[in-house]
């Protein structure tokens, strides 16, 4: 099953048919994305059944979660990345979050705060249920589904101060897009191994697979949900393999002009086009 949102709308993505989920069942499912995802089993019940009804309105597509309570971020989590990063594997998550403000959705401007932006290819998971505690091996039964994301960061602002608090500097307006659609687990024939990539004006900077990270979706879910609640809607970015610009010699970061392209196999692909802010 694929979702994604149109002017803020939920929407069922069946074939070439977007369909406005409020309108299609009739009012029993609301247009509030967030809504929909507190009632994930009951709506993904009622969605394979669903094949037709009233389309979407007529716009570009949304963040699949654009309103999420919570957003988690891995660091560190693909072995080449850390390799790279002159950093040993991590023995836990490094964890940290983007803030709401900086979710857009799939195709977009990227306006960049300074020259120092760089890039980072992620999967990203969206929760189906609250999650408390849960065992690895039983994760994937929470997860909504999953989308593309990129991680902008802004490599200043993020590494300023005594002790370098990532948030800020990954939370400018637009450094968190996501799309085009969200993908339910068993759309994939193995949802924890997807080739990922990230072109930069049509040259491949990144490119890996989802297996390589050092904590996969459930493990991550397992020791996320150990500290605090997972509510349905909340993202978790997982992390990006080797390739970013900060680690090149030289060092080499978005400029205007630059168009940013990330791709996760059988999801879908993101497109942001830099402009100077």
């Amino acid at each position: 099953m694929r979702t994604t949102t149109r002017s803020g709308r939920m929407c069922l993505v069946t074939g070439e048919n977007v369909i406005d989920v409020e309108r299609a069942s009739a009012g029993r499912f609301p247009a509030d994305p967030l809504a929909v995802f507190e009632r994930w089993p009951e709506f993904v019940e009622w969605a394979e059944g669903t094949t037709d009804g009233p389309v979407a309105p007529v716009g570009p597509a949304g963040a699949p979660s654009p309103a999420p309570r919570q957003v988690f971020a891995i660091g560190l989590n693909y072995r080449d990345h850390a390799e790279e990063s002159g950093l040993g594997l991590p023995d836990s998550p490094a964890t940290f979050t983007k803030f709401v403000t900086s979710l857009t959705g799939p195709q977009t401007q990227l306006r960049l705060p300074s020259a120092f932006v760089d890039w980072e290819a992620e999967l990203v998971v969206v929760i189906g249920r609250r999650t408390e505690r849960v065992m690895a091996e039983d994760a994937w039964r929470h997860v909504a589904g999953l989308t593309v994301g990129q991680d902008f960061s802004e490599r200043i602002v993020q590494s300023a101060g005594p002790v370098p608090q990532f948030s800020l500097g990954k939370s400018f307006p637009g450094f968190a897009p996501t799309g085009p659609v969200l993908v339910t687990a068993d759309e994939f024939t193995d949802p924890d191994d997807l080739e990922i990539e990230c072109l930069i004006n049509g040259e491949s900077v990144q490119k890996s697979r989802t297996s390589s990270m050092v904590f996969g979706v459930g493990e991550l879910m397992a020791r996320l949900s150990a500290v605090c609640p997972l509510l349905p809607g909340d993202l978790i970015f997982t992390g990006t393999p080797a390739g970013v610009g900060a680690a090149r010699t030289p060092r080499r970061f978005l400029r205007p002009g630059d168009e940013v392209v990330t791709r996760i196999e059988g999801i879908g692909r993101l497109r942001q086009s830099c402009i100077r802010a």
